[in-house]
């Protein structure tokens, strides 16, 4: 399995890093919602954990983007942000799970299910 993670913080990336490495053939990362379209496009993989809350391009543009291009893309957006109209622009955008950072267990346990 592969996965791309799009974040802006480099700690919180390294702290998914380390949760899915065990999980994941390869990890892919970048720090923008701009980059990850080419990142996906480059990476091709199973799973993105996207951020929203970035410099420059948002998470739900970012993840509405590759759903467009990519509509087979499976992104889980991983955010501090637990409010219900992001749930549902997110779920809009083509997101198919919606984490709270302070849950980020709930991540690898996500990646483990079939399909």
């Amino acid at each position: 399995m592969n996965i791309l993670i799009v974040e802006d913080h480099a700690e919180t990336r390294e702290l998914l890093r380390s949760l899915v490495s065990q999980l994941a053939d390869a990890v892919y990362e970048c720090s923008d919602g701009a980059e990850a379209l080419s990142a996906y496009a480059m990476s091709q993989p199973d799973w993105v954990l996207m951020d929203i809350e970035m410099k420059g391009m948002d998470g739900i543009a970012a993840t509405r983007q590759i759903k467009a291009a990519f509509p087979q893309a499976r992104i889980v957006i991983v955010t501090n942000h637990d409010e219900a109209e992001l749930r549902e622009s997110a779920r809009a955008a083509g997101a198919v799970e919606y984490v709270l950072k302070e849950n980020l267990l709930d991540v690898q346990r996500l990646l483990q299910l079939p399909g």
